[in-house]
C-alpha cells in the first residue's frame, strides 16, 4: 500500500487483512494509475471548462461551474467544519446538482464520502453513523427530519449541515468560501467512499472503495462496453448512494467529458421528460422502470437515446423483447455488485444475446464454482465468481471471508456459463431480496415487524413478481389474542414503512400458526419458499 494522505486513519485501520482481499489485476493500460490520485480532481478535469456538466429543469452547470462549486464546498468543509483527510462525511440527498457537488467536495478535501439513500429512516442512519464513526453529515434541507432524529442517538457526536436552499447552512458557508481549492494529494489506495449494502443477516456491510476503484469502474465497464464520448448526455433513476447510480450519473459522464441530465423525480414520466428535454443519449435504470416506461413512450420523443443500461436486478427476456419492439433499442443488461463497485458482466450492443446477462467486462475474469469452490468447465451452472481491478473489502466485517474465497469474489448469484463465454442468471444463491433494483435484507424487515405488539414471530422471504422481479413477503405468527384481518395487514405494512426505509415494507403478508423450524429452532425459509 502507498503512503496515505489521511491523518484520520480509521478507514485504513479497518480494512480487512490483505490476505483476505480478492486477487486484483490491472492488466489493461487504462487501469494503471499513478501512486498519487484524487478521483475527484481527475474526474473534474474530464470535461472542457465551458462544456455542459450537469443539466436539470432549473438550469445547467458547466464543468467550470461544477469545479468552482465543489471547491467552495471543500473549503467550507476544511476551514469551517473542521474536516481533516480521512474523516467520513455522510451525504443525504436526492439526485440533485448540489448532491453531486457535495460528493466531489468531500473527495477533493480528502474526506471519505458515505452517500445514503434519501428514503432511509433515523435508525438506519444511526447504524451507518455508528459503524463508520461519522461526525459530520451534509443533508438536503428537505430531508433533515430523519437526520436530526438520528443525531440524537448516535454514539459519536454528530453535526448536521443542511444544503439545497439559498438559506441552507452549507450555502451560507459557501458564500464566503474561496472557489479555488487544491485537491488533497491522496494515494490511489486511500479510501474514497464507503458504500453500505443490506446484509442477509440484517447487519449492513460497508464496502470500502479506493480512489483508483472510482476511476476503474469507468475505465473498465463504461469505456469498453458503452464507449462514451463528450457529446453524450447521461440520465438515470438510481440514487447516487447506489454505486450503480454513482457510476452512471456522476463518474461515467465526467470521466469522458460528457453531461448528466437529472430527472425531477425517479419516475417513468419524469425520466422520459428528461430524455426529451435534454436529448439524453444514455439511460441507466432497473428492468422494472423500463417496463413501467413502456406505457408512456408515445407521449415523448426519445429518438436521442442510443444506449439503455439495465442493472440492479435480473432483466427478464420479456422486458427486453417489449422494449426492443417499442423502441428498436437493445437493453444492455449487466450484473454488478456494491462489493465490486459496478458492472463486471455485460455486452456491447453488437454482442447482446437476449436472455443472457453477457460476457465478462474487459479487465475482469469470471467463472462458476461448485459448492466446494472448484471451477467448473463450461457449459456449467454454479456460483458466480469474479475478479479484476476492483473487489470486496468489507469494513471490519467477518463476512469478508464468505464473499472472498480463494481470491475470487463470490457474488451470491447462481449463473450458467456457456462454452462461448456468455453468462445467464439463474437465481440468487443467498437470502437477499432484490425488488425493483433495491437490495433488501429479510432480517431487517423481520426486526421491524417484531417491534409491533401484534407480532409474536415472523419470517420474510422474496417471492417472484412479474413487475418487480421479487416482492417482500412476510409470514407472521400473531401474538396471543390478536385476530388476523386485512386492516392488520395494512397496519403492519404502515408500521414497517415508518420504522425503516419505506421500499422495504412487505407487499404481501400471510398469517400462519407457526413457522417451520429445524430441531435447533432455526427458521426453514426454504419451506416457506416452496409454499
Amino acid at each position: 500500500m502507498f503512503d496515505s494522505a489521511h491523518s484520520d486513519h480509521f478507514t485504513r485501520d479497518n480494512l480487512p487483512k490483505e490476505a483476505d482481499w480478492p486477487e486484483l489485476a490491472f492488466d489493461l493500460p487504462d487501469l494503471k494509475y499513478p501512486e498519487r490520485l484524487n478521483a475527484a480532481e481527475a474526474l473534474l478535469a474530464g470535461g472542457a471548462p465551458d462544456a455542459p456538466a450537469v443539466l436539470w429543469s432549473g438550469g445547467a452547470w458547466t464543468y467550470a461551474d461544477l469545479r468552482l462549486t465543489a471547491s467552495r464546498i471543500a473549503n467550507a468543509l476544511t476551514h469551517d467544519l473542521g474536516l481533516v483527510p480521512g474523516n467520513r462525511v455522510l451525504l443525504r440527498g436526492r439526485n440533485t446538482p448540489m448532491m453531486i457537488a457535495a460528493w466531489y467536495g468531500v473527495l477533493l478535501a480528502g474526506g471519505v464520502a458515505v452517500s445514503t439513500m434519501p428514503l432511509l429512516r433515523a435508525p438506519e442512519l444511526v447504524t451507518i453513523c455508528d459503524m463508520a464513526r461519522i461526525t459530520l453529515a451534509l443533508s438536503e434541507n428537505g430531508l433533515m427530519d430523519e437526520m436530526k432524529a438520528a443525531q440524537k442517538s448516535t454514539q459519536t457526536p454528530l453535526r448536521t449541515v443542511g444544503f439545497g436552499e439559498e438559506s441552507a447552512e452549507l450555502e451560507a458557508l459557501m458564500a464566503h468560501a474561496s472557489d479555488q481549492f487544491t485537491a488533497v494529494d491522496t494515494a490511489q489506495d486511500d479510501v474514497a467512499l464507503l458504500a453500505f449494502t443490506s446484509g442477509t443477516t440484517g447487519k449492513p456491510k460497508a464496502c470500502m472503495h479506493f480512489h483508483r476503484d472510482v476511476l476503474a469502474m469507468a475505465d473498465a465497464y463504461a469505456r469498453h462496453i458503452l464507449s462514451p464520448t463528450s457529446d453524450d448526455v447521461f440520465c438515470g433513476s438510481p440514487p447516487i448512494a447506489f454505486t450503480f447510480g454513482l457510476g452512471g450519473l456522476v463518474v461515467f459522464p465526467a470521466r469522458f467529458g460528457a453531461a448528466v441530465a437529472l430527472p425531477d423525480a425517479p419516475t417513468p414520466t419524469a425520466m422520459l421528460d428528461c430524455v426529451e428535454r435534454h436529448k439524453v443519449t444514455m439511460m441507466f435504470t432497473a428492468p422494472t422502470a423500463y417496463r413501467a416506461m413502456l406505457g408512456e413512450l408515445e407521449k415523448f420523443d426519445i429518438s436521442s437515446l442510443r444506449a439503455c443500461v439495465s442493472a440492479g436486478e435480473s432483466l427478464p427476456k420479456a422486458t427486453w423483447d417489449d422494449w426492443f419492439k417499442a423502441t428498436g433499442l437493445k437493453l444492455m443488461d449487466g450484473i454488478g455488485a456494491t462489493e465490486m463497485i459496478h458492472i463486471f458482466i455485460s455486452a456491447r450492443e453488437e454482442d447482446i444475446r437476449p436472455g443472457c446477462t453477457g460476457k465478462v467486462v474487459p479487465g475482469y475474469q469470471a467463472c462458476v464454482l461448485d459448492e466446494s469452490g472448484n471451477i467448473l468447465a463450461p457449459p456449467a451452472e454454479g456460483r458466480l465468481a469474479v475478479k479484476g481491478p476492483t473487489g470486496c473489502r468489507y469494513m471490519a466485517d467477518d463476512r469478508q471471508k464468505t464473499y472472498v474465497q480463494n481470491g475470487w469474489n463470490v457474488t451470491g448469484d447462481t449463473y450458467a456459463q456457456s462454452e462461448d463465454g456468455y453468462f445467464t442468471f439463474i437465481a440468487r444463491s443467498d437470502d437477499m431480496i432484490i425488488s425493483s433494483g433495491y437490495n433488501i435484507g429479510g432480517p431487517e424487515v423481520e426486526a421491524a415487524l417484531l417491534l409491533h405488539e401484534a407480532v409474536a414471530e415472523c419470517a420474510v422471504i422474496g417471492v417472484p413478481d412479474a413487475d418487480r422481479g421479487q416482492i417482500v413477503k412476510a409470514f407472521v405468527v400473531l401474538a396471543e389474542g390478536t385476530q388476523a384481518s386485512g386492516e392488520l395487514v395494512k397496519e403492519l405494512q404502515a408500521h414497517v414503512k415508518n420504522t425503516i426505509a419505506p421500499y422495504k415494507y412487505p407487499r404481501a403478508v400471510e398469517f400462519i400458526d407457526e413457522l417451520p423450524k429445524t430441531q435447533t429452532g432455526k427458521v426453514q425459509r426454504f419451506k416457506l419458499r416452496q409454499g
